[in-house]
């Protein structure tokens, strides 16, 4: 599903190129759990960018389900990211004046899926995150813990093939991240491939692949 070949990326500063990613190479394949941890400053949050089709690698090859889309257009990325990847963020990335289903139906609307279809399958996303009560609210009368299930929901609503999950405990106390992160062991256990992004080791132990990276570059592969 997702094949890093020699990637590599750096930023200039001034007259200086700071290197990032060195020479990173990682495969991930259909339906796994896996997580990226290390360090602030390791590499892993831009690592995230360029599987997210966020940001493009200097150099090396990205390919995702077979295509190579290191050089696509910024237009075609976009395209990529609505139709086959889901995200979940550290701060959930709710819009506040749009209640819960209307931020889980969101990405539906760039998909060009009708109103009718747009409200069956965010009811249906936001009951399957345990929300079916809280439809209608706003975010700000929501918990953390909610507010990053209807994040979830907003994730899984078109049915990407892969999720990315950036930090998805961050904000939460410990309670709520142990139920968030069994949430998304719950959606890889029905198929869904998942990469999360953390810097917590006990976070990291609940999927089923542990990647390690630090200045840039991959030091170990495990499982916890």
């Amino acid at each position: 599903m997702i094949e890093l070949v020699e990637i590599e990326k750096s930023y200039t500063l001034g007259k200086e190129t700071v290197p990032i990613l060195k020479k990173i190479n990682l495969a991930i394949e259909d339906g796994e759990f896996t997580s990226i941890m290390g360090p602030s400053g390791s590499g892993k949050s831009t690592l995230m960018n360029i599987i997210g089709c966020l940001d493009k690698p200097s150099g090396g090859s990205y390919f995702l389900n077979g295509q190579e889309i290191s050089t696509y257009s910024d237009d075609a990325l976009a395209d990529v990211r609505n139709k086959h990847i889901g995200f979940v963020f550290q701060q959930f990335q709710l819009l506040p004046r749009l209640d819960a289903l209307e931020n889980v139906a969101l990405p539906m609307i760039y998909a060009g899926v009708s109103k009718k279809e747009r409200t069956a399958r965010a009811e249906a996303a936001l009951e399957k995150v345990g929300l079916k009560d809280r439809m209608h609210h706003l975010p700000n009368a929501l918990s953390g813990g909610q507010k990053q299930r209807v994040a979830i929901a907003r994730a899984i609503v078109n049915n990407p093939a892969l999720i990315l999950a950036d930090e998805p405990t961050g904000a939460l106390d410990t309670k709520t991240s142990i139920s968030i992160m069994e949430e998304l062991a719950a959606l890889h256990k029905s198929g869904s491939t998942i990469v999360v992004i953390t810097h917590e080791p006990e976070i990291a132990e609940y999927t089923s692949r542990i990647v390690t990276v630090r200045d840039g570059l991959i030091l170990e592969e495990g499982r916890p």
